[in-house]
Order: C-alpha cells, then structure tokens, then sequence
C-alpha cells in the first residue's frame, strides 16, 4: 500500500507513515460503516456514554504521549499540545453525558384533535474531515456528538497529522467501543475519495472544518445527494480595544487570542483595532511580549513558539507580511522566517496598516498581527463586519454595557468580552457569513448528528 511520510516541522525528520487509502479502500469503509450502524445506532445511550467516559479517562491519562505525538507532526509546542489533548479529552466527557440528555417532545396539538410526539433519531454515516492545527480536539469534537447520537463515523485526517487520528482512534478501540463505528481514512490527496463518498449514497452527515475556499466546494457536492452539512470554517477575528480598556488584561488576550498554537487557529484575533488614546501603551506593550517568544523546536522546555506545519505555510505567511510592509505597514518586531528545515515564522507586529491592506482581508493563520488604530471605536463597526468571515470576535472594555452592546452590532457567532479565549465544549461553537453552518459543541453539536421525528398521534 502507498503510504503518507509524516515530517516534523521542526527539524525535517520523519516522523512515521500512514496508509494513503484508495477511492475503492474508502468506499469499503463506507460500506463497513453503514453495516455498523444497524448495531450500533441500536446501542443504550448510557453505553455509548460509558465508552465516550472511558475514553476521556484514556486520554488524560496519555496526555503527555498525546502531546508529544501532536509536536512530532503538527510542530506547536509541548505546551499547547498539552493544552489541546485536555481540551479534546473534554469533548468526549461531555458527550458522555449529553448521549443520556437527548431530548424529545410531546404536546397536544392546539385544536385538540392529537398529539405531536417529536423524538430524535441518528442521521446515519457520517464524514468528518478535520484540520491539522488542532488534530486531537478538531477530530474529538465531531467524534464524541456522532457516537453520542448513535452514528458511525468515516474520520478523513490532514495529510500533515494522521497519527493524532489514529491514536484517538486507538483509545477509542481500548475504551470498549465495536469494530466500524469509527475508521479512519487517510487518502492523500483527498478530493477524489471524498467526492466518491459524498456521492454513494451512503454517507448522510459531512461534518468538515476547513477553508472557506474548501467547504465551497464540498456544500457543491453534498448537494447532489441533499446531504446533511456542518461547516466551520475560516475567520478573520477583529481584537477591539477600547480607551477605557484595562490595557494589560488586553495585551494578555491579545496573546492569547493571537498566539494560541502559534497563530494557526480559524479563531486566532487577525485585525487588532485599538483607539487612539491607548494605541502607543498596547503596541509598546504587545510588542515586548510578542518579542519575548522563543521560535524553535515545540518539543525544547525554552521554546515558546514553533514553526508552522510545512513550508508552503511559512512561505504564505511571510508573503503577506512583505506586502503589508510594501503597503506602507512597519514590523515592530518579526517579519524573518527560519531556515530549512525548520518552518518557522518569527512573532511579527505590523503598525500603520490601514483598513484596506491586503493582509486585513485574509485570515493570516500566522504569528501575524496587524493594528489598525481607530479614534472612535463605535463609529468604526462598519470596518469590523467589513469582511466575508464572521467567526469570532474580542472586545476589550471597563464599561460592560459598552461591551454588550459592541457585541451585538458584531457579525459573528461568538465574542469573548474581555477574554481571549472562547472555546469551550459545554458551548455551541461557530459562525456566520462565510465562517460556516450550524454548531459544535454544547447541545447543538449533538443535534447537529440528529433527525428529528414528528409522529401524529391520538389516545
């Protein structure tokens, strides 16, 4: 069989291999799929519960393995890996006890004459095709809802970081749950293997995170069959400073929201609007942070920052950087990419960028941050929804009620109010315009792998 070679970021050495499965192979986990699911949509909810349990005490037991195998493909450091194996853990904790909460209703109709029974049912195979800057939480937060709800899943992995998703998978198998309900496939490259499934028939869920650009394309293709969709997808998240901000908290977000894995998160803050008045502190101040980090090897206790996933990544990233300089932008700090084999990207801040450089209008996906200075920042919405994206977005203030109500005119799905960080999977996580369709993450991610049932009843 052709296999898929593994490189470390960091220093160009390879990692391991993964199998690069044919159209022919993936339709046969397809079909394997569909034959589980008769079983396994039948199964308790409480043992679905028990497995998913099961495997979050797995998880956190391996974390450190976990994390260690996350820097060996995807190059962020010890520290977010471990953050992300926790974060991933969760989700399987809570679809463990969503999978005994799903709801149903039972009501008179309003003229009297029966009863509307609505219970939920599993929507059937589903798809799941995850990105590689999160591969633990990207592929646990679309497994833990699916199994919970009864569905089998085809789990499609990035070509960058397979192992992730076969160790999950792996953990999943140890927990107790049945051979087919969850197949990883790795076919590299994919459009071909995934399109064959689309149009089978027999997958009835796509549950993808990825780009814009990308989930275009599949929603063309799901469409042929009318198959059920969930799309998250890009960001381009403003980070709003306000002059009454508490400016210290705000540069301890901006880390956060920024450089969380190095920048390469569809939620990491991509413009950063600051007002006038607090404009020199923030910068001053963001930029010594940003210039502390340590740029190497995620797998070194001294660093702080690793290099991006490959070299294409690296080179997108310093090409925008050029052109935001070019465009009258100055880097405060940053703006040098390592050498080979090493894909790293210095922490780079960009001063005088305007509101229509090229660099505000892409999602960086990067160690990359622009600032934009605004005089007044309510009068500025319209350049915080000036973008096709709609994900997220951070808003720094004293004034509660100013925050509020900033978070209302904002179009995105989500707004961390003084905090730089919102994911959570107690929460429904996603966006508007073209970050996406549907929820993940709370009660709606559940659903989100459900058919609801209406039955006409009388006694």
């Amino acid at each position: 069989m052709a296999t898929i070679r593994i490189v470390n970021p960091a220093t160009g050495n390879l990692e391991g291999e993964a199998p690069n499965h044919t159209v022919a192979q993936c339709l046969e986990a397809a079909h394997k799929a569909s034959g589980t699911f008769i079983t396994w949509r039948m199964t308790l909810p409480r043992q679905r519960a028990e497995i998913l349990r099961r495997a979050f005490e797995i998880m956190i037991a391996e974390q450190e393995k976990l994390a260690t195998l996350i820097v060996r493909e995807n190059g962020k450091v010890l520290s977010d890996a471990r953050a992300e194996v926790a974060y991933a853990a969760e989700f399987f904790r809570w679809f463990s006890e969503e999978a005994v909460r799903i709801d149903g209703d039972l009501r008179q109709a309003p003229n009297g004459t029966n009863w509307l029974a609505v219970t939920r049912e599993p929507v059937g195979v589903a798809l799941c095709i995850t990105p590689w800057n999160f591969p633990a939480a990207m592929a646990t937060r679309k497994i833990g809802p699916a199994l919970a709800a009864g569905c089998t899943v085809l789990l499609k992995a990035a070509h960058e970081t397979p192992m992730t998703a076969y160790a999950i998978a792996d953990i999943l198998q140890r927990a107790g749950l049945p051979e087919g309900v969850v197949q990883v496939i790795t076919p590299d490259p994919p459009s071909e293997a995934v399109q064959a499934l689309l149009s089978s028939g027999l997958v009835r869920k796509l549950s993808f995170t990825g780009s814009t650009r990308v989930g275009s394309v599949l929603l063309a293709q799901a469409a042929e069959k009318i198959v059920n969709c969930s799309m998250e997808l890009g960001g381009n998240a403003p980070f709003i400073v306000c002059d009454d901000a508490d400016v210290d908290a705000a540069v301890d977000g901006a880390m956060i929201a920024k450089m969380r894995n190095g920048g390469a998160a569809c939620t990491a803050a991509n413009r950063f609007y600051v007002q006038s008045s607090v404009l020199d502190e923030f910068t001053s101040k963001f930029t010594a942070r940003m210039s502390a980090l340590v740029l190497g090897n995620g797998l070194d206790a001294s660093t702080t920052l690793g290099p991006l996933v490959s070299s294409a990544q690296q080179k997108r990233v310093a090409e925008l950087v050029e052109r935001a300089v070019a465009d009258g932008a100055t880097a405060t700090c940053g703006g040098t990419a390592t050498a080979a084999p090493m894909h790293g990207y210095a922490a780079t801040v960009l001063t005088g960028v305007k509101q229509d450089h090229y660099i505000v209008q892409q999602e960086v996906f990067g160690p990359v941050a622009p600032i934009i200075e605004i005089s007044n920042i309510e009068d500025a919405i319209h350049l915080y929804n000036a973008v096709d994206h709609g994900l997220v977005s951070y808003i720094y203030t004293r004034n509660h009620g100013r925050g509020m109500r900033l978070a209302n005119a904002l179009e995105t799905g989500m707004v961390g109010l003084n905090r730089g960080l919102v994911s959570d999977p107690a929460a429904p996580f996603g966006g508007v315009k073209q970050s996406g369709l549907g929820r993940e993450g709370g009660h709606d991610g559940l659903l989100a792998f459900m058919e609801s049932k209406y039955v006409s009843t009388e006694w």
